[in-house]
């Protein structure tokens, strides 16, 4: 990416932001989202990192309708990694994701079973970077969230009711 697309993005990163989170208030007034907790053979845990924001991100996204968190859950891991989920994940906790609004929930979905030795396929238009970290060398721009669900995950934190 050349340093003039990269310096417009940036500036654009809260104006997209802020765009999608409004559109998806006006169509979904309640809304579901799923982010997905999912390691390698290695323990490594899988981050994306968008185009749109800053830092590394568990995958995730919305759940459509009709759709069960388990389907979101595995159909936004291929979209946005390429990385197929084995196994059935389970529900580790539902969170309300304040800084977004009063009305987005975040469901946590674990895969116990690891993902083998997958490579996560080269970036999309929604996803600049996806890759498998180990938990104690996770990257510098990892978000206090995403520490905070991996901590609660494999730590034994105490399960907040926020994101």
């Amino acid at each position: 990416m050349t340093p003039l697309r990269r310096a417009w993005l940036d500036l654009l990163k809260p104006l997209i932001k802020r765009a999608i989170t409004t559109l998806g208030l006006v169509v979904h007034p309640k809304t579901l989202g799923v982010r997905v907790v999912l390691r390698d053979d290695h323990g490594r845990v899988l981050l994306v990192r968008h185009t749109y924001l800053n830092g590394w991100y568990l995958p995730g996204g919305g759940v459509d309708t009709g759709e069960t968190v388990a389907e979101a859950a595995a159909r936004e891991t291929i979209e946005e990694t390429g990385v197929t989920p084995v196994g059935t994940p389970r529900l580790h906790g539902l969170y309300l994701n304040r800084r977004v609004s009063r009305r987005d929930h975040v469901a946590l979905m674990v895969y116990d079973a690891s993902a083998g030795l997958p490579t996560p396929r080269l970036p999309a238009t929604e996803i600049a970077e996806a890759a498998f970290f180990p938990l104690d060398a996770l990257p510098e721009e990892t978000t206090g969230a995403t520490h905070r669900r991996l901590a609660e995950v494999f730590d034994g934190a105490p399960l907040a009711a926020d994101w």
